[in-house]
């Protein structure tokens, strides 16, 4: 039988407005017992709202759904097409220049909880859910199905998303570890059962394009490099010299093997294991073009104020060690951490580095992971342009 969640009175309104969290305050009465449980919402009236996963922490519920429906082979089937629709849209998928990609964005696709990154004609699945990883067979079925037989791999990689260490990362279909994908025709190796996340960091496709673009001639700095993006459309803009660093020995070598794949003539790329703020901190010299894309530094509220020193730091940094006229190409990928504090954060970095900016872009990410109108907390991923004089 079909679970049911009460509301408070007057808690309905952020999901009338479209939102697609409960949180478990909201919340008068249930009777789900286990996360991951499909569960129907009702408003204090016992009206009909919508149906979710349930979840027993501070996100109780996440919506999927505004009618009252049991989620079957069609649901899954209906929702991964209307994914894969946009993407061809957006002109990537087979037979394009980009051919990795993020085909679910969570609630940026009407299904939170689910991540599937695209390479090539692997996919790999992450739930941030109980109810999306007890689905993951209905959904890789789905896939199979949306791509028509052409998928050679569908990988779930859900045991670091979940926390916890009872879950084992799993094949749904073929054995691939890693393949050559392409974005904007440059090659890339992914490997997802080794790398973060699910392998890339598709959502700085567009800012690496960017960077090419600023390239010509000049010298680069790329810390938090992983496995090497920025470094590669550096080269491929024309670069003169280009140094590429990260803290994972693991990922410099995955990074000097992506350059090296490109067959560059000569390139002058050099790929260090440092600490980047101790690297930062050793280092004389100045370059034309510096990128600062470190991890989050604040996966919740609690470490906010941290993470705003953090970056804070780490700027005032990076700041000091561009060229007079260069360039910083500078990010956050903290949720909590929204545009406007980003940007005061950086303010105030400019102020301690005692150097004049001007900001030339605001970036984020790629329109691969679209951002749900109606939750904001989707855009994610924060950037900013700084010339610097």
């Amino acid at each position: 039988m079909t679970k049911k969640a009460i509301l408070k009175t007057g808690k309905e309104h952020s999901v009338l407005r479209g939102h697609p969290w409960i949180f478990s305050g909201a919340i008068a009465s249930h009777d789900a017992k286990t996360p991951g449980e499909w569960i129907e919402v009702f408003t204090s009236r016992n009206e009909f709202l919508a149906a979710g996963h349930w979840s027993d922490g501070s996100i109780a519920i996440r919506i999927l759904s505004r009618e009252q429906i049991i989620p079957d082979a069609t649901f899954w089937s209906s929702k991964l097409q209307n994914c894969l629709n946009v993407r061809k849209m957006l002109g990537l998928g087979e037979g394009q220049n980009t051919n990795t990609y993020r085909l679910v964005h969570g609630e940026g696709d009407g299904l939170p909880g689910l991540i599937c990154d695209i390479y090539g004609t692997c996919a790999i699945l992450q739930a941030h859910s109980y109810g999306m990883f007890h689905a993951l067979p209905e959904i890789a079925k789905a896939l199979e199905q949306v791509f028509d037989g052409k998928l050679t791999s569908i990988y779930s990689k859900s045991r670091a998303s979940m926390h916890d260490t009872s879950i084992e990362d799993q094949f749904f279909l073929g054995n691939e570890s890693s393949t050559i994908a392409h974005e904007n025709g440059v090659p890339f190796q992914v490997d997802w059962t080794e790398g973060q996340k699910t392998g890339f960091f598709l959502d700085q496709r567009d800012n690496r394009n960017l960077l090419s673009h600023f390239a010509a001639g000049k010298s680069v700095l790329n810390t938090f490099c992983y496995t090497g993006g920025f470094s590669v459309f550096a080269l491929k803009g024309g670069a003169i010299e280009v140094t590429s660093v990260d803290v994972s020995e693991k990922a410099i070598r995955m990074a000097e093997q992506n350059v090296a794949m490109q067959n560059f003539k000569n390139p002058n790329h050099v790929a260090v294991v440092a600490d980047v703020s101790e690297y930062l901190k050793s280092q004389d010299k100045n370059w034309d073009i510096v990128i600062l894309d470190p991890p989050a530094y604040a996966k919740n509220l609690k470490k906010k104020h941290s993470a705003v020193m953090g970056y804070k730091r780490l700027n005032a940094l990076g700041m000091s060690k561009v060229a007079p006229g260069g360039l910083l190409f500078t990010f956050s990928c903290s949720q909590v951490i929204d545009q406007s504090l980003f940007e005061n954060t950086i303010t105030a970095a400019g102020i301690e580095s005692g150097r004049n900016a001007r900001i030339l872009y605001r970036l984020g990410q790629g329109p691969d992971h679209p951002v749900n109108l109606y939750h904001p907390e989707g855009h994610y991923l924060k950037g900013l342009v700084l010339q610097i004089d």
